[in-house]
């Protein structure tokens, strides 16, 4: 038995002439938002209010961010500001040089030769020159 697998699930049909159904609510309620500031208000003073509400539902009907629809972007932008903030100063480490050592004989042992038993020896051979310059630092 052959089934016909969908395509293209991610585009929205086009329902209302090259209008889908969100976008034909979207440019049907900011229409109606400005007919009816339009016919409330004094025609100079509605002007700019009916379009900004046009503005607004044109960018929600066909402006997409980062290829996402504008109402995607608008709820991000406001579970943002909403949300509480918690901002912690991590103070940042000066890297120490760390001198390479040779080894005095040679170790035909490969465990001995691993990078992990060097850097124990190497880390308490640091600490323990730069405790000896900090106490050098305190005598003068």
């Amino acid at each position: 038995m052959q089934f016909e697998v969908p395509q293209f699930i991610e585009i929205e049909d086009k329902i209302f002439g090259p209008f889908t159904w969100r976008q034909f609510l979207y440019l049907g309620g900011g229409g109606g938002m400005a007919v009816v500031l339009l016919l409330t208000l004094p025609f100079f003073i509605a002007i700019i209010p009916a379009f900004l509400v046009g503005l607004f539902t044109a960018a929600l009907a066909f402006y997409p961010v980062n290829n996402r629809p504008f109402s995607h972007f608008l709820e991000a932008m406001y579970n943002h500001y909403r949300r509480k903030r918690l901002y912690l100063w991590q103070q940042t480490r000066e890297i120490v040089h760390k001198e390479s050592f040779a080894p005095t004989t040679t170790v035909r042992n490969p465990i001995m030769l691993s990078p992990l038993n060097n850097q124990k020896k190497d880390i308490t051979s640091l600490a323990r020159r730069l405790e000896l310059k900090a106490m050098e630092k305190k005598d003068i």
